[in-house]
C-alpha cells in the first residue's frame, strides 16, 4: 500500500519587469497572469501605465504546459502556457504560491530606495484567486488589490483579507461582454466582500475576456 510524501525543493521562477528599481519607484505592481497565459505576453499589455515612478512586475506560475494536447514538444513551435493551480494537492501548491510572491516582493524592495512604496496587486482571471490567497496568507502587506475577470475564492474569507489591508480598496473589474465567464455574480461577489468590512467597489468596462487600457490607465492614476 503506497503512501504519499512532500519534500520542498528549490525551484527557478521566471518573471518579467516593466521598469526599473531605482530610487524614483514609489509604484510597485505584482501582477498575475491568468490560466494558461505566460508573464511575457501578458506584462505587455501593462506599457500603457509604464512609468519613471513605477516598476511593474509579473511573476510566471510554477506550472506550465502545453495548450493543444494533440500537438507533442516535436512539433514546430507548440504554444506553451502556465498555471498558478489545479485542484491536485492543491494545498500545497496554494502554499508554493504565496511564498512565491512573499520572496519575490522580498528580492525587489531592497532594489527600492524609498521607504514608502505602493504596493499594488493585481490578479487577472485565474490570478485573481491566487492574489486573494497570497494577500490574505502570505507575510507581504498591500496597499491596493484589483481582482479582474475572476472569482473571489470561497476559501478565503474576505474578514480575514481585511485585517491583512486594514483600510486599503479592493477593485473589482469586469468586462461587460465576457464569454469566459458569468458575471450574473458580480454584485454578490461585491456585496460579500464589502459585508466582511472591505472597502470594496465594483468596475465594469465594454469588453472581453481582457484587460482594457483606459481601465488600467484609471486604476494607475487613482
Amino acid at each position: 500500500m503506497s503512501s504519499v510524501h512532500h519534500l520542498a525543493v528549490p525551484r527557478t521562477a521566471r518573471f518579467y519587469t516593466i521598469g526599473e528599481a531605482t530610487e524614483d519607484v514609489n509604484d510597485l505592481w505584482i501582477a498575475c497572469h491568468g490560466y494558461g497565459q505566460l508573464a511575457a505576453p501578458f506584462i505587455e499589455t501593462f506599457e500603457v501605465i509604464a512609468a519613471p515612478h513605477r516598476l511593474i512586475v509579473a511573476p510566471e506560475g510554477l506550472s506550465r504546459f502545453y495548450l493543444d494536447r494533440n500537438r507533442t514538444a516535436a512539433d514546430p513551435n507548440p504554444a506553451v502556457g502556465a498555471s498558478w493551480m489545479t485542484r491536485e494537492d492543491r494545498d500545497h501548491e496554494i502554499a508554493d504560491h504565496v511564498r512565491y510572491l512573499d520572496e519575490l516582493v522580498a528580492h525587489l524592495r531592497p532594489r527600492l530606495a524609498r521607504d514608502r512604496v505602493r504596493l499594488v496587486a493585481l490578479g487577472f482571471s485565474q490570478g485573481v484567486a491566487t492574489v486573494a490567497r497570497w494577500v490574505a496568507r502570505g507575510a507581504t502587506r498591500v496597499d491596493d488589490v484589483i481582482l479582474w475577470a475572476g472569482s473571489f475564492p470561497p476559501d478565503v474569507e474576505p474578514a480575514r483579507l481585511g485585517e491583512r489591508i486594514g483600510t486599503a480598496s479592493v477593485t473589482l473589474v469586469v468586462g461587460g461582454r465576457d464569454n469566459l465567464a458569468s458575471w450574473a455574480g458580480a454584485e454578490t461577489q461585491l456585496e460579500r466582500l464589502t459585508a466582511g468590512g472591505l472597502a470594496a467597489r465594483l468596475v465594469q468596462f465594454d469588453g472581453g475576456h481582457r484587460l482594457d487600457d483606459a481601465t488600467l490607465t484609471s486604476l494607475a492614476a487613482s
